[in-house]
């Protein structure tokens, strides 16, 4: 029997270009290789549009707009670099983890024009403007602002639906990750209404071909499943969408870490492991 190699669609957030994360980027690459990853997706943040997106953790490092845009482009050069360095130990695509707030789509596509990624990962963190994964405290902000976690979800599959629709990215980044401060969220997102958009989500994701990332974060927090969530998963193979793991590493203890769960998971449902990558080989 062929055990399927670790791969990830989704990863490699170092503690050199992303606040939130540690190691460098080349200790992060080392691990993948030392896990005998297949190929890996290196994705880092894109900057923010404005100061107003700068995150606390950034502006208390001493970081603005302009400054975490120099930041970017050291990271596109460098990981450029490790990927001709690295070329014959294992395949790394370079690429990017989008935004979506007010300006930002218009931005990520400049941004691709400037940098040539190889291909970017198409993520929503912010509904009306407000990081919602960020604290729990900006995840009932944004709430409230919607008038209600019903409303929030809604609202973020919508701004999910557009982004999508705008930027086409290889890959769709945890799907489902506006449940993230939910406890309720298993119901939730089965209620007509929120199940509804989910479902228009995914035919434009089979219509357009696009990756989902199985996405792992979850599980290295503790919780008991990924970013997709069960019943997304299952109508999701059955679609024949192409579902691919993405560990979300934010640092080399989170590398493999949960690898070998995601692979019987996917098995389980009937999902293709033998995992498309994110670029065309004709790239």
């Amino acid at each position: 029997m062929n055990v399927p190699q670790p791969v990830s669609v989704h990863g490699g957030h170092s503690g050199q270009f992303c606040g939130h994360a540690k190691d460098t980027l080349e200790e992060i690459v080392l691990a993948y290789i030392d896990q005998r990853y297949a190929w890996v997706g290196i994705t880092e943040h894109m900057p923010p549009v404005s100061d107003a997106f700068v995150y606390p953790e950034e502006k208390g490092a001493g970081f603005d707009a302009g400054t975490l845009k120099e930041r970017f482009a050291d990271y596109m050069t460098t990981c450029r670099r490790l990927q001709t360095r690295y070329a014959d130990d294992i395949r790394i695509y370079v690429g990017f983890e989008t935004e979506d707030y007010s300006g930002s789509l218009d931005f990520t596509n400049a941004l691709i024009d400037t940098f040539s990624p190889d291909y970017v990962v198409g993520s929503v963190h912010h509904v009306k403007d407000i990081p919602f994964d960020y604290s729990k405290a900006c995840y009932e902000e944004a709430a409230d602002r919607c008038g209600g976690l019903d409303e929030m979800y809604a609202a973020y599959f919508d701004q999910q639906y557009e982004m999508i629709r705008a930027i086409v990215p290889r890959v769709v980044g945890h799907l489902d990750i506006v449940r993230i401060f939910d406890p309720d969220y298993r119901s939730r997102l089965l209620k007509p209404m929120i199940w509804k958009k989910i479902l228009r989500n995914l035919k434009l994701v089979k219509q357009l071909n696009l990756i989902l990332d199985f996405n792992l974060r979850p599980l290295s927090r503790g919780e008991n499943e990924p970013y997709l969530s069960a019943p997304i998963l299952k109508k999701a193979a059955e679609m024949g969408i192409d579902i691919v793991p993405g560990d979300d590493s934010h640092g080399v203890d989170t590398i493999g870490a949960h690898m070998h769960s995601a692979i019987t998971m996917l098995g389980a449902a009937g999902v293709c492991t033998d995992w498309r990558q994110p670029v065309d080989a004709s790239h």
